[in-house]
């Protein structure tokens, strides 16, 4: 229902591959209005607008709208970037194309290193050299950054990258570098390596600088759009975008730190899936989101979310390194939009080419023929034809049937309906990779783990998934179709620094140690304080890098307060060798250790929307009076039975249901298999317990 909303509003708007979702919470009332669009690719921002006008409200009676998008990895992964240089310090102008000597397959003779975002004719050389202990040992030869000025108007770059050696000690050079870059090549996006990590290791930094360049003009022009856009429509508010850590910051710091926006959409789902675990009173859960295009998963251990200080973008045989925090999440290419194949082998492939939304699956009958992940959905009778998206869109079952029967079936030899099954098998069997990566590969226990399960298709597959690893509790929030964009409703302002500081841990002076945080926590809470927004309060989370000396890589370990007014050295060796031995089962507590690297993270809280209680109601109805039953087809049976469809709407909680079933929402379909045990809690979420799978 359309209603006024105050300026109290905070509107959310998450863009996917296949749709837009729009969350708009209203702190005086507690009201929360969900509005969902299909993503409008030639101009996103009329999805965003289509979204709004579905939830019953206007940008204009907003005071902070939110965006999570996945413009940026899109741009990198698809490589549809600007034209990039890149100026380095004199004699090290390969080290961006030399990489790691990493080989992630031995034995294969057609290994490939990762492809440069820069060409090896747009990278220049200037002359300086600062020294690891921040010593200027050769000055700046401003001609020689005249002179590569010269090349870089001939080569009409659109972005320019700098990465100077050791410019993570002492920023003068490269501060010197951008401001000459910018006062020769106007218009063109400029970015330095200190401005995004004050970490060693050259090629990381390179590759990030790099990376921020390549997407910049992209990005940026995209930004800009919609803050014009919001203007134009009466906004006069706060535009905040979150980062790939699940904090927000402003817009003008996106537009400028571009590459710290990767993962935004996906973080703030796991942001939620953090608020909803609090609200459980669970410690331990992956939060696993399946929408058009991607599958992605997080994890939250002990009630919080999991995060990491780099991460390989495109997958680890020829990724690029992301130097900057981000949330720990793992990514497949598998969605409801996951168009299936079949290659010249006769195998059967899903993924990750995706028929997004233009023109999307079959069953849309927006022009798509090729065969997906929902069209075999629909053919299985896990959707209704009739019902999606709460009726806006009829979905065409025999679109999808012939999608199938023509992509798959035909060339296989088998029916349609063990073609769809394949599809989702396979399906299930990606997704899986995506929990492991994120809990397994940490040294955790993934069945031992919760699954929460969102986006507009997780809700379909997610049993699949949990007896597929053996996990054996999955929770299904309210709305799951719109939960990224209501997790950025619980996201804070956050700003996290770091600065490399190597000392031997039997060395360390905590005095030394404190005076490194104090100057982090300052810049933070500068950085808090220029963005215009008063936050509820300021919180500070400390974290070191700790190796074991003769160790290349280290471990993240946060340092809670106890561990400085104790001033104990032994306190943080103790909590390095549990953090070793929980990511590799191993320690080596009679080895000295070092830091590394010093972290902290300074948030600003923002108001939280209530996580709401439902009714309590009697005995589950047997079927949904709007529903009835319709033949579905599972797999645990082998053939299509008759299975009772219920309105979530019309749930209550202490509600429950045996599988086989089906859960209908506006945005969304729960599927309960055969064996499988739902029970509807207090905050309406769908606990299903999930039966062992049988050998």
């Amino acid at each position: 229902m359309k209603r006024q909303v105050s300026t109290r509003t905070r509107l959310a708007s998450d863009i996917g591959g296949t749709f837009t979702d729009v969350a708009a919470f209203d702190e005086r009332s507690g009201r929360l209005l969900l509005g969902k669009a299909l993503s409008t690719p030639a101009r996103l921002v009329d999805g965003i607008s289509a979204g709004v006008g579905k939830a019953g409200t206007r940008y204009a009676d907003a005071g902070i709208f939110l965006h999570g998008s996945t413009i940026a990895i899109n741009t990198l992964l698809e490589r549809t970037g600007a034209k990039t240089a890149l100026l380095t310090t004199e004699g090290f102008r390969d080290i961006y194309e030399i990489g790691r000597i990493n080989r992630p397959d031995a034995y294969n003779l057609y290994f490939k290193k990762h492809v440069p975002l820069v060409e090896r004719a747009l990278r220049f050389e200037v002359r300086e050299r600062i020294t690891a202990e921040g010593e200027v040992h050769i000055p700046l030869d401003e001609a020689s950054v005249h002179a590569a000025c010269d090349r870089l108007e001939a080569g009409g770059v659109d972005a320019v990258a700098i990465m100077l050696l050791h410019c993570y000690v002492n920023p003068a050079h490269e501060a010197r570098v951008k401001a000459i870059v910018r006062e020769r090549c106007p218009g063109v996006f400029v970015t330095a390596s200190h401005e995004l990590s004050q970490e060693y290791r050259e090629f990381e930094r390179c590759s990030t600088v790099a990376a921020n360049a390549y997407i910049g003009p992209v990005v940026s022009e995209y930004i800009g759009g919609i803050d014009a856009h919001l203007k134009q429509s009466g906004f006069g508010g706060s535009f905040l975008l979150v980062q790939s850590t699940g904090g927000l910051y402003e817009s003008h710091q996106a537009q400028a730190q571009c590459v710290r926006m990767l993962e935004s959409g996906p973080a703030a789902g796991v942001i939620g899936a953090q608020a909803l675990c609090r609200a459980l009173g669970i410690e331990d859960a992956v939060a696993f989101d399946m929408g058009g295009t991607t599958a992605k998963a997080g994890v939250i251990h002990r009630g919080e979310a999991l995060t990491t200080g780099a991460a390989l973008i495109g997958g680890y045989n020829q990724a690029l390194p992301v130097q900057i925090p981000m949330m720990d999440i793992f990514e497949v290419g598998t969605g409801g939009g996951s168009i299936a194949t079949v290659d010249a082998s006769g195998a059967l492939k899903v993924g990750p080419q995706s028929a997004g939304a233009e023109p999307g699956p079959a069953c849309y009958g927006r022009g798509g023929t090729l065969p997906t992940v929902t069209d075999a959905n629909l053919v299985l009778g896990r959707l209704g034809a009739d019902r999606f998206l709460g009726g806006e869109m009829a979905l065409d079952t025999g679109a999808a049937e012939r999608a199938l029967r023509e992509h798959v079936a035909g060339p296989l030899g088998i029916d349609v309906v063990h073609a769809a099954e394949g599809i989702l098998r396979i399906a299930a069997t990606a997704m899986s990779y995506a929990v492991k990566a994120v809990s397994t590969e940490r040294g955790l226990d993934a069945a031992a783990f919760a699954l929460i399960a969102y986006g507009g298709a997780g809700p379909l597959h997610a049993s699949a998934i949990a007896r597929e690893i053996g996990m054996r509790r999955v929770i299904v929030p309210r709305a799951p179709g719109h939960f990224c964009a209501f997790g950025m409703l619980f996201s804070d302002l956050r700003y996290d620094l770091v600065r490399t500081w190597f000392t031997r841990l039997s060395d360390a002076s905590f005095d030394d140690i404190e005076r490194v945080y104090a100057g982090l926590i300052e810049d933070g809470k500068k950085a808090l304080a220029s963005s215009g927004i008063e936050p509820g309060r300021v919180a500070v989370a400390r974290a070191a890098d700790i190796r074991y000396v003769g160790q290349e890589h280290p471990v993240m370990v946060a340092l809670p307060p106890e561990v400085f007014r104790r001033r104990s050295r032994e306190a943080l060796k103790h909590r390095f060798d549990e953090e070793h031995l929980q990511r590799y089962s191993t320690c080596a507590r009679e080895e000295p250790a070092e830091i590394v690297s010093l972290r902290v993270t300074v948030t600003g809280a923002m108001k939280k929307p209530p996580l709401e209680r439902i009714a309590h109601g009697g005995r589950t109805p047997a079927v949904s009076a709007r529903r009835g039953k319709r033949n579905a087809y599972f797999a645990e049976i082998g053939k299509a039975v008759a299975t009772p469809t219920y309105a979530r709407d019309e749930l209550r909680a202490g509600n429950r249901i045996d599988g086989p079933a089906l859960v209908e929402e506006h945005a969304s379909t729960t599927v309960v298999p055969p064996g499988d045990r739902l029970r509807v809690d207090d905050h309406g979420s769908l606990v299903i317990e999930v039966a062992r799978r049988k050998e």
